[in-house]
Formats: structure tokens, C-alpha cells, sequence
């Protein structure tokens, strides 16, 4: 994370606050990344707000599924548990200096669980692909369409600099730079992350469209490529953004793709444990979501029969956990519901 990137947070702070020691201060964007994830976790912990069981987009069932779609989506869910299993084997294993260093690969391992899972979940409604701007795109549909329980459905919309943050009614408040203990403090940072990530969002699309002579902004007056944006050029490229979601949060996490970055991040005095521990947490609740819908797509009876197939190292734990406290008394209590209603 570079400090314009997060708008210069630095300087967001009191006067007295940057004459901390030099160490100290180095560490703050990491500090910042640690507060943000960790006010997403409070958050999803804390905000009292419908859950599955009462969304109107969980009681509409889809159509039943066919055997090949049911084996993708096998491999899918497979792929997420793999990769969710090597960033909880990294805490089983490590002290604090061992999860400092991994974080080369405990980052990018907890976004791609949850995508693989995304991915399985958006299969059952027939959304069939790999490419994750598309994935991406349609996850943000669900979150505005209340796909998802209210705690995780906030999101940014808007043209550059003048975003908007929805559903999160305290995001207005300045953020502060420490672990959010009240749920204003979570709510701040929150809203301050979407902000930074859409405006990163907007400017890797205008790099990408301007990069291309056939989609190009153009002067109107010259004809030439634009290099400098005014408001009316930015909201041209609105449409190709969608909409910022916890999702594209949890993308910030492939920045251990940059070798640099991520050392910023290792040599930084920040809790770790308490990271990789934030990390583990956001990725057990979006998968577990996404597994209650693949049980009811696929059947809860199937459901159950694949995940006592599960390879060794995959029985007994985090899956079969999720399945008996998560899985199966949601589908159980709305398998009951509608034999109530009949």
C-alpha cells in the first residue's frame, strides 16, 4: 500500500502523532492495512442486521443442478478449502516472526479462497467463469441485489471523488488510527478503504482504457489521447467500474504480487497474529456464506455425502465445523419452515 494510494492517511493524523519514533512511523500504512481488516472483522462480528435465513434472495431456490455443474462446482469449493487450509496451517505452525514472513503467501491465499468459493456460489446460478473482473462484477450485483446477509452488504458507487458509501451510516465520521473498539470506529475505516480502493479501482480502468487507441479518451478539440481527466471524463468510465464491495478489500491483499510492497509489510511493528487472525475470521464467514448456498443449490443430502469424501487432511476440520454449526441448521430450519407452510 502506497501512503498517496491510502490519500496521503499519514497526514490525517495530529502533529504531535508524526514525531513518534522513526520505526514507528515507517510502520503506519501497514498499521492502517492491519486496522482496516480488522475493522471489517468487527464489524461482521458486531452489526446486528438480517441474515441468510431471512433474505428473499436465499429462500428463492434455484433450478436443480445438473451433474456436470455439480462436479464443477465440486472442484471448485475443493480448490477453496485447499488453499483455505494452507493459510490456517500457517498459524498452526508459525510464531510471530513466521507469520511476519508469510505473508508473502498467507495475503494472496486468503483472497483466492473466498474466490474459488465466490466462483462455486455464482455457478449455481449459472454465472460460469474464471475471469475475475467479470466474477468480480457480478459479485457486487449480489451484494446491492441483498444476495448477502446486511453486516457485509456495504459498498462504494460513483464517479471519481465523488464516491458514495452505502449502507454503513457512521462511515461519514473521520477514521482514526487505532484498533476499532466501537462499532463508529469500524464503520469509519471501512468507509475509508472503499474510498482508497475505488480510487484505485478508477484509475487502473482510465490507465487501461487510455493505453488503448480503439477505446481512448480523446480531446474534442485535438483529437489526441487525454492525459489529464476532468470530472466529465471520469464519469465515462463509471460504468466500467461497478460497484467496490468487501470483495475488491480483499483484493488489496494480491499487492505480495510486488516483492517491494510486500517487505513493507514484514519489516513493519505491527500484530500480526492478530492480522493473519482478522484474515482467517473475514474468510470463514464469506465462505461459509457461500457454501449454505452451494448446500441448497446442490441438496444438503449431497452436500453432506461430498463432504464426508473429502481427502484425509480435509476431514474432521474447518469444513465439517462450518457444515454442523452453519450449513445445516440453516437448511434444516428452512426445510422446516416449508413443510410448515404446506
Amino acid at each position: 500500500m502506497k501512503e498517496k494510494e491510502e490519500e496521503n492517511i499519514i497526514s490525517m493524523y495530529p502533529e504531535e502523532q508524526k514525531q513518534l519514533d522513526k520505526e514507528w512511523y515507517k510502520s503506519i500504512p501497514a498499521q492502517v492495512f492491519l486496522n482496516y481488516f480488522f475493522a471489517i472483522n468487527y464489524h461482521l462480528d458486531h452489526y446486528e442486521g438480517m441474515g441468510l435465513q431471512q433474505l428473499a434472495y436465499f429462500k428463492e431456490v434455484p433450478a436443480e443442478l445438473p451433474e456436470e455443474d455439480v462436479e464443477a462446482i465440486k472442484k471448485l469449493l475443493l480448490n477453496s478449502w485447499n488453499t483455505e487450509y494452507a493459510l490456517r496451517t500457517t498459524a498452526e505452525l508459525g510464531d510471530e516472526n513466521y507469520i511476519r514472513n508469510a505473508l508473502h503467501w498467507t495475503f494472496p491465499q486468503a483472497y483466492y479462497t473466498v474466490f474459488a468459493s465466490l466462483q462455486a456460489f455464482l455457478h449455481t446460478r449459472q454465472i460460469k467463469t474464471s475471469n475475475e473482473s467479470l466474477v468480480m462484477r457480478e459479485a457486487g450485483r449480489l451484494i446491492v441485489k441483498n444476495a448477502y446477509p446486511q453486516a457485509m452488504s456495504f459498498y462504494a458507487s460513483g464517479h471519481y471523488d465523488d464516491f458514495r458509501i452505502n449502507r454503513l451510516p457512521l462511515a461519514h465520521y473521520k477514521p482514526g488510527l487505532q484498533i476499532a473498539g466501537k462499532e463508529l470506529e469500524a464503520q469509519s475505516q471501512i468507509g475509508q478503504f472503499l474510498k482508497t480502493t475505488r480510487r484505485m479501482k478508477a484509475k487502473a480502468v482510465r490507465q487501461q482504457v487510455q493505453a488503448n487507441p480503439n477505446t481512448a479518451i480523446r480531446s474534442s478539440r485535438t483529437g489526441e489521447v487525454l492525459q489529464k481527466f476532468g470530472p466529465q471524463h471520469w464519469q465515462q468510465l463509471t460504468w466500467r467500474m461497478g460497484y467496490t464491495t468487501l470483495f475488491d478489500l480483499l483484493a488489496r491483499l494480491r499487492i505480495s504480487n510486488s516483492h517491494r510492497e510486500i517487505e513493507r509489510f514484514v519489516q513493519a511493528d505491527i500484530d500480526f497474529r492478530l492480522f493473519h487472525e482478522s484474515l482467517l475470521q473475514i474468510v470463514s464467514y464469506l465462505n461459509g456464506i457461500h457454501e449454505c448456498y452451494v448446500a441448497q443449490a446442490m441438496s444438503l443430502q449431497q452436500y453432506e455425502a461430498f463432504v464426508q469424501e473429502l481427502p484425509a487432511y480435509l476431514q474432521n476440520s474447518f469444513v465439517a465445523a462450518r457444515l454442523q454449526d452453519r450449513v445445516k441448521p440453516l437448511l434444516q430450519d428452512d426445510e422446516q419452515q416449508l413443510r410448515t407452510a404446506a
